[in-house]
């Protein structure tokens, strides 16, 4: 039987405070950083990273996998969900120029898509492709996915079984949230678990 950790990272606070970002590609600001390196212990150990491209992503990435001589990974597949028009908007901001539309969509997500968004199922579909490449590519290693909130909630889904409908608010992924998932891999099959989700 072959063990495989993998620890999922939410990117820190980015520079220009909370918006729909999506595909936005702003950097950390300074506390974000600070919240990823209070993320960090050092009793952690991984063998690998792996990295959304997007900035508030890779930058860390890069800085702590030199700090620790690992090698560094960068996925396409996990950069986080496009969210169209609303980018660089507010909650409040998108209440104001689209009416109910926010709520529609954090009520139905599979079936109402923000104007020029990317499509909820399609996002799905490319994290779980992009974590499956990585959780065979790397089994049996400890590993850590720095990446989105979309991303982590796409992959807990996806383990859990929970319906895509309420992936984006049945659970919380705030800023530097950790969460570990083993797999075990046996004649019997994949058993994919969630060990610990610490907001």
């Amino acid at each position: 039987m072959t063990t495989t950790v993998i620890d999922l990272i939410r990117h820190g606070e980015p520079a220009g405070g909370q918006m729909f970002r999506g595909t936005k590609d702003d950097p950390l600001s300074p506390t974000g950083w600070q919240q990823m390196e209070a993320a960090m212990h050092d009793h952690d150990h991984w063998d690998v990273i792996v990295s959304s491209p997007m900035t508030r992503c890779r930058l860390f990435a890069e800085q702590l996998a030199e700090s620790r001589r690992i090698p560094l990974h960068i996925e396409h597949d996990l950069r986080e969900i496009g969210f169209g028009e609303w980018e660089g908007l507010t909650s409040q901001q998108v209440q104001e120029r689209y009416g109910d539309q926010l709520n529609r969509f954090w009520q139905d997500p599979i079936n109402f898509t923000p104007p020029s968004g990317e499509v909820v199922t399609e996002f799905y579909q490319r994290v779980t492709r992009g974590f499956d490449r990585w959780q065979d590519t790397l089994a049996s290693q400890r590993v850590l996915v720095v990446c989105h909130g979309g991303v982590i909630r796409m992959i807990l889904a996806n383990v859990l079984g929970i319906p895509l409908e309420k992936s984006f608010t049945g659970f919380s992924v705030p800023y530097a949230c950790r969460s570990r998932i083993q797999v075990d891999q046996s004649e019997f099959g994949t058993f994919r678990s969630l060990v610990s989700h610490q907001p």
